[in-house]
């Protein structure tokens, strides 16, 4: 594999970019759609909870755009006054109107036949950032109303084609925004390989096997015990919370929004794993990757204990039965990627036997320092192993 150089901001790019746009957008009306279908139906207390997640994940997002937005240098600002901003993000608009932007910017840059290097970092400092609220987004709305969903279809035993699409639509949005985030922190590596139609389906996969068992745990659990979840989730996430600030985060520009940024990270890490602090990070993903398991494994035997033997739920027990081979191959799968199609495995094999330089990556430099997001920079600091 030869390394390739930096990647520029092209066509493809740019549809791409388009397409994330028009799927934030009718996100909103499809949650919107689905939660006037839960109350047409007469389910009001699943139509409000629906609307609920929406509204939460939406704030919180909306709260870090306006918080980077503020920090961010003034020639990366939307040249709009900071009170259409603000306006804009207190409407909910914010993220949207991020999308619009890096679409207007895109644009010129692929017009612009030969774009100058600093408007190419200019157009990758706007996709970090899109990037990574659509992962919080992602994470904080479409995951918990995953489990919201699936718990209608396996209460009523039956599904809807469009609660179908809708469940399946989710589970392939939440595993594609780790794929686009992960792409996002390769781009800081300075020599930096492609990231391959292998790698991305092995890391698209092992994400979805590894959510697949925990959402169908949490889901089997709120089957039974519909408001025990209402005191599992607080538990969990003050664990997760905990164990993310002790790794001392330094993500925000100030104490007051770091807490947020934790707390959202809280929320992934019930979930699915995320990285947050620089070093070695195999003790770390042991740990995480048991504790879930434990977790899930309770929950799950939680249903088991519950469920009556003339059920018309036993057929999931089948379904439970395959979730721990699901778990353990998405470990598999992680455990393949990290020691053949890693970044730091390939510099390894190029180093030889020198462990100092094979264990150590270079960031891209860059002739624009200010135009670098210093936010995604240092996550891709903590996700491989660099030179400083």
């Amino acid at each position: 594999m030869a390394p390739r150089a930096a990647g520029r901001f092209g066509p493809l790019q740019l549809a791409l970019a388009a397409a994330g746009a028009a799927a934030a957008a009718l996100d909103v009306f499809a949650d919107g759609w689905v939660a006037a279908g839960y109350a047409r139906g007469g389910q009001p207390g699943r139509a409000a909870l629906a609307l609920a997640l929406l509204a939460a994940a939406s704030v919180a997002t909306q709260a870090c755009s306006w918080f980077w937005l503020r920090s961010d240098p003034p020639e990366l600002r939307p040249a709009v006054p900071t009170g259409l901003l603000a306006a804009l993000h207190l409407l909910q608009l914010g993220f949207l109107f991020r999308c619009l932007h890096a679409l207007k910017v895109g644009w010129k840059v692929c017009c612009t036949k030969t774009a100058v290097e600093e408007e190419q970092s200019r157009m990758a400092f706007l996709s970090h950032d899109i990037s990574m609220l659509r992962l919080f987004e992602t994470f904080l709305e479409n995951t918990p109303q995953l489990v919201l969903f699936l718990h209608g279809v396996l209460q009523t035993n039956k599904a809807e084609p469009s609660q179908g699409l809708g469940i399946c639509m989710a589970f392939l949005c939440v595993t594609w925004s780790l794929l686009d985030y992960h792409q996002s922190l390769r781009s800081f590596l300075q020599d930096k390989y492609e990231l391959r139609l292998s790698s991305s389906v092995i890391y698209f996969l092992w994400n979805l096997f590894l959510l697949c068992p925990r959402v169908l745990a949490v889901t089997l659990f709120t089957l039974l015990w519909p408001y025990g979840v209402a005191i599992h989730f607080p538990l969990v996430w003050l664990v997760m919370f905990l164990w993310v600030s002790l790794q001392g985060t330094d993500f925000m520009e100030s104490p007051g929004p770091e807490q947020l940024y934790r707390a959202t990270v809280a929320v992934i890490l019930y979930f699915s794993w995320f990285n947050v602090a620089p070093g070695r990070t195999l003790g770390r993903s042991v740990i995480y990757h048991s504790f879930i398991l434990a977790d899930s494994m309770l929950l799950a035997l939680c249903w088991l204990w519950g469920q009556s033997p003339s059920d018309e739920h036993s057929y999931l027990v089948l379904l439970l039965g395959a979730a721990l081979p699901c778990y353990l191959l998405g470990l598999l799968l992680r455990v393949a990627y990290y020691k053949w199609l890693h970044p730091n495995a390939w510099a390894q094999r190029e180093g030889g036997h020198d462990e100092v330089d094979a264990n150590r990556l270079k960031l891209r430099l860059t002739s624009a320092p200010a135009l670098v997001n210093r936010r995604m920079r240092c996550l891709a600091q903590a996700q491989f192993p660099v030179c400083q």
